[in-house]
């Protein structure tokens, strides 16, 4: 078994000039650090005692030496039993390592011109952009999304600004998931305004109005500020209070359950998404499972997957994992205890878990995703 032994510490000129004779050749640091112990131990062996190992140390500097080893060996290393199984470095996880906070003024001009399309794949980026554009202010409204949020403005007579902001509180209540929770905190925080107060602080109530208002009327507008949505929800109090707002929030929250979702059954999915992939849209389903907390949990998300696994590659009829759809596999609801604490155990007992996963996947031919 191998083992980290010694850790070195460079100064900024030391690291630079090996990184610079590590790149020269085509290697890593770590690998031209290991190179050099090597030379110099086989050096020791063979009896050519280098001159800095000879006698003419002072009892000063070994003194120091001992002094400084004593202090490093009684220091605390909490993290040495993981270190024992990190891997050496490949060239291009050196390259991600040696860019790590990496000043900005570096960077940026470097991506700059990485960003930069041909001439040709820039119009044609633009031309198809202003189609999509086009498309959308033309789309007629008929079943579905479009449907149900033209319905939401028309039942209640909303400005699309009004509307905007009622999808934007319907987001932030989709997280809470009790009907009793989501009135109490219409009542505590709607009906008497006091939701103006978290107005400024981060997550925003009105993070993703740009979103809301390219569905509601087509057109990307940059100019809803918190203060104007704050008005608009305002308005909407005044219209028809608390009922108002709870009827609203309800359409706009089955609205973004449909967004988002995409079935509440694979099955289902998979036939909702047929037409998209008609179109060359491609799917990889994630069953939205929830971190494991037992053992239970585990056993249940695996079987779920499995399950899954069978419905996609039947789905996808030998497609392949390119113009098939695939699946996301989240390895925490796979194992109870996914953490570093817990490496030796999550190694061997997750891994034969997401390897039956994966061999079932590929007798479909289907692609899958690992979060």
């Amino acid at each position: 078994m191998a083992t980290t032994t010694l850790g070195v510490k460079l100064d900024d000129a030391s690291r630079e000039r090996l990184k610079r004779v590590a790149q020269s050749i085509d290697r890593t640091p770590h690998w031209l650090i290991k190179q050099a112990i090597f030379t110099y131990l086989e050096q020791v062996e063979r009896g050519h005692l280098p001159h800095e190992a000879g006698a003419g140390a002072t009892a000063d500097t070994d003194g120091a030496d001992a002094g400084d080893a004593t202090q490093a060996d009684a220091a605390p290393q909490p993290f040495l039993e993981f270190a024992q199984s990190v891997q050496p470095q490949s060239v291009l996880r050196a390259a991600i390592t040696s860019a790590y906070r990496r000043p900005e003024t570096e960077c940026v001009p470097v991506l700059l011109e990485q960003a930069r399309l041909p001439q040709a794949q820039a119009d044609a980026a633009i031309k198809m952009a202003r189609a999509l554009a086009a498309r959308l202010r033309e789309q007629k409204v008929g079943s579905g999304r479009e449907g149900l949020v033209q319905g939401l403005i028309q039942e209640f007579s909303l400005s699309s600004q009004e509307g905007v902001a009622l999808m934007c509180l319907a987001e932030a209540l989709l997280r809470i998931p009790d009907k009793a929770t989501r009135d109490a905190l219409i009542r505590d925080k709607i009906s008497g305004a006091n939701w103006q107060s978290h107005l400024g602080q981060s997550p925003s109530l009105f993070v993703n109005a740009a979103t809301w208002g390219l569905l509601l009327t087509g057109r990307l507008v940059a100019t809803h500020t918190e203060a104007g949505l704050s008005k608009a929800l305002t308005r909407i109090i005044g219209k028809g209070g608390e009922p108002l707002i709870r009827k609203g929030v309800d359409m706009a929250m089955r609205l973004m359950g449909e967004q988002f979702v995409t079935g509440e059954t694979i099955s289902e999915a998979l036939a909702n998404a047929r037409k998209y992939e008609e179109e060359g849209f491609r799917y990889s389903y994630d069953m939205l499972g929830e971190a494991a907390m037992t053992e239970a949990d585990a056993q249940r998300y695996l079987a779920s997957y499995e399950q899954a696994i069978h419905a996609i590659g039947q789905a996808s009829r030998g497609r392949g994992i390119y113009e098939g759809p695939g699946i996301s596999i989240k390895l925490s609801a796979l194992h109870p205890r996914y953490s570093r604490a817990q490496h030796e155990r999550v190694i061997t007992e997750l891994y034969g878990r997401l390897k039956s996963l994966t061999m079932l996947a590929r007798q479909y031919d289907i692609g899958i995703n690992i979060d």
